[in-house]
């Protein structure tokens, strides 16, 4: 533990205080307690910021100090439902929280906070009582728990190994297997691991089970050596060994064969989380790029980087109002939320992959002193990103969720369900806790695009004489249109679940879909911010990242006039000069 005067003064009473109310105004403020204690990232002599982080990833080693620091100031309490103790009330108020630990390295994120989730999440959703208290103890004490997914590797790797569970001739259930790269196995006080329970592949084929090291028989688990990947390289990776070792009759989570469907259910709003506070980390890298196209200018970068700048931020903030939609529709409309969340981890994942490669071109540009931090974030994080699924693997995993539900959305949902209840969008004030054990998996419903018919309806009928309105609503018919396509082709797809398309097709199916989605989540969240008085209120964001939707999609739409793209620029410079983040809420940041 690190001793109370590695701490601001005052700053541990504060999160204590803050850790008893469960509402936005108390995420945020432990967020930014948060970002204070860990310091200004780009101050070369904090322990916590990037000169240290970057060096213990150029060392492959992990960043023990911040994270001893993360476990005693309690991150753990942030994936504890509060019924349970914890002060986790809502998906996407724990993505306030987990922003920025993942602004300063998207391992130490996954390692101290959503890795833990994953495991925790099945628990939460079918635990028993006894389950449930134990994995809150461990949490709640600054412990770890990790998952061991079947058939799954990081970066992009298909594992070929895995575990079976077994009943022996004495009725006691048997654990056999192995598997190499594990996050966490070393450091994990528990396990929640998916095993195979019969020889047929199929939806009941594995089951999940919560084990405890500590209780399972000597020599009978092992660990393996630790085990190098390309990205995420301050993350413990290592393996685990099961031979004939029986397992407690209390450690199956849930029933026989529930484990996939387990995974599949919790798994949505895990992988919205990493892809939602992967925006914190493009957070800096962008940052980098507006300091590169000032640093001879005290007013604003040469006019060519206006569009690219202006872009990303636009992008980030169509991220941005995505994850949150559909964190929040984990609380409001669980039944509602599987795809559309889904194709939010593929959407977010592709948005921010493109705006890493549209910054590399300013900052790899610049040639002043200390020019090698900013393309050391940018290497890194180009790295980490698919190392955390949000890549290539990632989005074929995305697909293959998506491109069987595509049909049945297509003829019993689009243009015929109603539209979310209020709540959705802007602050989520008043929505319910999140409960895990109300999650479901695929269905029939589509909360986003739903919202999209109603939204391009509100628009045209809306200050008609606005130009830039008039713009907006253009935009929104134009997603409209594609949306009607899509139902048109989609509703033509062979099987009941459209199971049989596969390839390029599908891919293109996926991505249209995506893009659609995320137009609803940019109009949703400008028309809840319309009458504020915050920039999210203005129109030229929500035009600037339409457009590039609309582009991206193919559809035809008019270039963004250049006052939208400066309004939109100014925006960026002004929270670059005032040190806010750049995602909707805008708080400021330790520097």
């Amino acid at each position: 533990m690190l001793p109370s005067a590695d701490f601001p003064p005052g700053s541990r009473k504060a999160l204590r205080q803050a850790a008893g109310t469960h509402d936005r105004t108390a995420a945020l403020r432990r967020a930014a307690l948060l970002d204070e204690l860990l310091g200004d990232p780009f101050d070369p002599g904090n322990p916590h910021g990037f000169t240290a982080l970057t060096a213990a990833d150029r060392d492959r080693r992990p960043p023990v100090e911040t994270e001893r620091l993360l476990a005693v100031t309690g991150l753990g309490s942030e994936l504890v439902p509060v019924r349970h103790g914890g002060t986790l009330a809502r998906a996407d108020l724990l993505l306030k929280v987990l922003r920025p630990v993942f602004r300063r390295d998207v391992a130490l994120g996954l390692g101290c906070g959503v890795s833990s989730s994953f495991a925790a999440s099945t628990v939460w959703a079918a635990g028993s009582a006894t389950q449930r208290s134990s994995v809150a103890a461990l949490l709640l004490g600054g412990g770890r728990i990790t998952v061991v997914h079947p058939g799954l590797a990081p970066a992009g790797g298909v594992s070929r190994d895995g575990f079976t569970l077994r009943r022996a001739a004495d009725g006691r259930l048997v654990l056999d297997g192995s598997k190499g790269m594990i996050m966490d196995a070393e450091r994990a006080g528990a396990f929640v691991l998916h095993a195979a329970t019969g020889t047929a592949s199929g939806p009941h084929s594995h089951s999940a089970l919560l084990l405890d090291p500590g209780r399972l028989p000597a020599g009978l688990m092992r660990l393996l050596p630790r085990t190098a990947t390309s990205g995420l390289r301050t993350a413990v990776f290592s393996g685990l060994r099961f031979t004939r070792c029986p397992v407690p009759g209390d450690a199956l989570v849930g029933r026989p064969g529930e484990g996939a469907a387990l995974a599949l259910r919790t798994n949505q709003i895990n992988r919205c989380l990493v892809a939602g506070a992967a925006i914190a980390a493009v957070d800096p890298v962008l940052r980098s790029a507006v300091s590169a196209a000032t640093v001879n200018s005290t007013a604003s970068p040469a006019r060519r980087r206006h569009r690219t700048l202006a872009g990303v931020f636009a992008d980030l903030l169509a991220c941005d109002a995505l994850a949150q939609a559909c964190l929040r529709a984990a609380s409001l409309v669980p039944e509602r939320a599987h795809v559309p969340t889904v194709a939010a981890t593929y959407v977010i994942s592709a948005l921010l992959g493109d705006a890493l490669e549209e910054l590399s071109v300013v900052i790899g540009s610049a040639d002043r002193p200390g020019g090698g931090l900013p393309r050391g974030l940018l290497a890194k994080l180009t790295r980490d990103l698919p190392a955390a699924g949000l890549g290539r693997a990632g989005a074929a995993a995305c697909q293959a969720v998506i491109v069987p539900q595509l049909r049945t959305l297509a003829t019993r949902s689009w243009f015929v369900e109603p539209e979310p209840p209020q709540g959705l969008f802007g602050n989520g004030a008043g929505l319910p806790a999140l409960d895990h054990r109300s999650l479901t998996f695929a269905g029939d419903a589509d909360f986003l695009a739903a919202h999209l018919a109603g939204s391009a309806e509100r628009i045209a009928g809306a200050r008609a004489a606005d130009g830039r309105t008039a713009l907006l609503g253009r935009l929104a018919n134009g997603f409209l249109g594609e949306l009607r396509l899509l139902r048109e082709q989609c509703r033509a797809l062979p099987g009941p679940f459209g199971t049989a398309v596969s390839g390029p097709w599908a891919a293109a199916l996926s991505d249209r879909y995506g893009l659609v989605v995320t137009a609803a989540a940019v109009l949703g969240t400008w028309e809840a911010e319309e009458d504020g008085a915050s920039y999210l209120s203005h129109p030229d964001w929500a035009v600037l990242a339409l457009s590039r939707l609309a582009h991206r999609a193919g559809i035809e739409v008019p270039n963004p006039p250049q006052d939208c793209v400066t309004g939109v620029l100014d925006e960026l410079l002004r929270r670059h000069r005032g040190g806010q983040a750049f995602d909707l809420d805008g708080a400021e940041l330790t520097r």
